[in-house]
């Protein structure tokens, strides 16, 4: 059976972080002003397709629920080698010379009327096998995205970070400070203001997201083209106000294997955080559900915020948030073989998107919940191509006009 897109999977020899060639004057495919983007490697080093011995790819991006933050997103990609050609040592190999760890790698999946990158990352391990008994050996190119890379970088005293600096732009420093693309970046302007950096040693990956966390409700990820994407609070917000995609057993995109959950792994009812360099500790918790479910509690002690009012704000904005609990439904699994599946639709998702997912009960009750993409897991094979994708609840709450769910006077909640 024939996948419903066609997947390509791409290798890049050349160094550096920008995915493809650098700007070509002239050249129809990289010399497109406005589409194509500024290499950092001005030889002209080859883009591999590997398409065609490629026998099983699992990528995995996402959200870690448990600690409530985005991790670095990971695949990978098994592909035949009858000939030995990622042998490092194989001089008759076309890539001999060139194979090394951290060299760039992507897949994509293309319909007649799109096309949608699944993953964009770097090779962090060449895995040989030579299975006994059989002729051929694969190798297993195992991948991760940018964030990798960031938490591979550390920092200390980083230029240009004064006091009153916006979460975004405190983003873009660092990432200026270990020279990441300004071409792959999709960086907002954030609503909380920092102190002048701390210029203590960490990763930069960690003073970005101590930035991201001192925005109270912003969001700093990898998206699937390899792109850095920070939203501030208020786009979190506004991203529950579009309309959702339906998944039901009836008339929407069918699923299978949900996976509920109704427990008190992500409630948080007494917090306590603090501003780097000596600011007030601000507590904050809520009697009625510590009562109900005993203390959940959350200390940040090293907060860049510039302001005790700020850190109050992140504080609360958490607990109103985190508070309460009801059922979940963390994930779900979509088979692409499935005709009644959009194909389109599957792999144009990303975080954010707004999910609308109906189960039917055996007693005909339902379970209806509006949940935002938080997570993708793709498993792909010649006869297969499933997704699993992880919903939450919305990270930020927050009051929008018009919304039958989040628009509601006396029960939706007013953010800051």
């Amino acid at each position: 059976m024939s996948l419903p897109a066609t997947i390509n999977v791409s290798f890049d020899f050349s160094s550096g972080a920008t995915f493809g060639l650098g700007f070509i004057v002239g050249d129809p495919t990289y010399g497109v002003i406005g589409v194509s983007r500024f290499g950092s490697d001005t030889t002209v080093i080859p883009v591999v397709d590997l398409t065609p011995n490629v026998y099983q790819i699992s990528i995995n991006r996402g959200r870690n629920i448990m600690r409530d933050t985005y991790e670095a997103g990971n695949a990978t990609i098994r592909v035949l080698d009858p000939n030995s050609d990622f042998n490092p040592q194989n001089t008759a190999s076309p890539y001999f010379g060139k194979l090394a760890p951290l060299r760039k790698i992507r897949v994509s999946a293309t319909t007649a009327t799109t096309s949608s990158w699944l993953f964009s990352g770097y090779v962090q391990d060449y895995k040989y096998t030579y299975p006994q008994g059989q002729e051929t050996g694969y190798v297993d190119i195992i991948a991760t995205d940018a964030f990798r890379l960031f938490n591979m970088a550390n920092v200390q005293t980083i230029p240009d970070t004064a006091a009153g600096q916006d979460t975004g732009t405190r983003i873009g420093k660092i990432l200026d400070y270990i020279e990441f693309p300004s071409s792959m970046r999709q960086i907002s302007t954030g609503l909380s203001t920092c102190i002048a950096d701390p210029a203590t040693a960490r990763t930069s990956l960690e003073a970005m997201k101590n930035a991201e966390f001192s925005e109270g409700m912003g969001a700093f990820y990898m998206d699937a083209e390899g792109t850095a994407i920070y939203k501030n609070r208020t786009e979190v917000v506004q991203s529950i106000g579009t309309t959702a995609i339906q998944f039901n057993q009836t008339t929407g995109i069918p699923y299978k294997n949900l996976q509920f959950a109704f427990d008190d792994k992500l409630i948080l009812n007494d917090l306590t955080f603090t501003r780097y360099g000596g600011g007030v500790t601000q507590e904050v918790f809520d009697n009625d559900s510590i009562a109900k479910y005993f203390p959940h509690s959350l200390n940040r002690p090293d907060l860049v915020a510039e302001t005790d009012d700020i850190v109050l704000n992140v504080a609360r904005e958490y607990l109103v948030t985190r508070k309460e609990t009801s059922i979940r439904i963390d994930s779900m699994v979509v088979d692409l073989l499935d005709t009644a599946v959009p194909t389109d639709t599957m792999i144009e998702l990303e975080f954010f998107d707004n999910v609308e997912i109906t189960n039917v009960q055996p007693d005909g009750s339902s379970i209806v919940k509006t949940l935002q993409v938080q997570g993708l897991k793709w498993d792909i094979t010649p006869n297969r191509m499933t997704a699993t994708v992880t919903t939450l609840e919305p990270i930020a709450d927050g009051f929008i006009i018009g919304s039958s769910l989040f628009g509601i006077i006396g029960t939706s909640i007013l953010s800051y």
